[in-house]
């Protein structure tokens, strides 16, 4: 059976975690091209022709000038239309670690749509170090690619710029208030955490955020780095009841949301 789930994950030189984006999501059915911006940027690819855009984790550009500014001004100056355009028809979009940076500072998300440019950022760490370790994270809010998940999940983080900084006060009161906060970080008895259970200084330890439409996810932690039962770090001694580890459930509401809504 063919499936028409299709999937762009968008590269450039820098780019790391492209190849476990595209496992996770063809291991669920989907079809998933690797595409570097420069294909979408001279016309070559269309993002019309698909259903979900997958910008991965790694260092795209180097990481130069700040945390994913390059790839996000790619695409704020050259496919702006484009991405408003599938936004606008119903489709999905997922931003991981550097994907995450790059939404935001492409002005993606949040997507108040308040003024032309940034709402938040995400800055250097707390620590002044990359900060390579597995958190625990309560689920906040249900979005189309957060619903059905666990009320806390442990996945991996791997940054060095990874605050969630919103741009002010009424920022972040309207996150709270429209439910797009998607994840935040937690101690593993679901309390507030310290450092480094929140491994950035994030405000309101802030770990993923969504847009208004429920559609657009960005998030520090990796969902690709466990998305397998032997990825946890401690699955030898725990019982296996799937496959599957916590992060294959994110992929999966992307896939499904497809199938139930974009494909007739």
């Amino acid at each position: 059976m063919i499936n028409n789930v299709k999937v762009i994950i968008i590269r450039s030189a820098g780019t790391n975690c492209n190849e476990e984006t595209a496992f996770a999501f063809r291991h669920l059915g989907a079809s998933v091209d690797q595409v570097h911006i420069k294909a979408l940027t001279a016309k070559e690819k269309r993002l019309d022709d698909y259903h979900i855009l997958a910008l991965p984790g790694g260092f795209s550009y180097g990481d130069d000038i700040a945390s994913g500014r390059i790839l996000a001004n790619e695409l704020r100056l050259k496919l702006a239309e484009d991405i408003q355009r599938f936004i606008a028809g119903g489709k999905l979009i997922i931003g991981i670690c550097n994907g995450f940076q790059i939404l935001t500072k492409a002005g993606i998300l949040p997507g108040l749509g308040w003024s032309i440019g940034q709402e938040a950022t995400l800055f250097y760490n707390d620590s002044a170090k990359f900060e390579d370790r597995w958190v625990h994270l309560k689920v906040e809010s249900r979005c189309a690619w957060t619903k059905n998940l666990a009320p806390q999940i442990y996945l991996p983080v791997a940054h060095g710029e990874g605050k969630f900084i919103p741009r002010d006060k009424k920022v972040l009161e309207a996150l709270s208030a429209n439910g797009q906060i998607a994840l935040r970080y937690c101690a593993p008895d679901g309390a507030k955490p310290s450092y480094p259970e929140n491994p950035n200084g994030s405000v309101e330890d802030i770990a993923g955020i969504c847009d208004t439409t429920g559609r657009v996810l960005g998030l520090m932690p990796h969902p690709e780095r466990h998305f397998l039962f032997e990825q946890h770090p401690f699955w030898t001694r725990l019982p296996r009841k799937s496959e599957f580890g916590e992060g294959a459930k994110i992929f999966e509401n992307g896939v499904n949301y497809v199938k139930e809504n974009l494909l007739k």
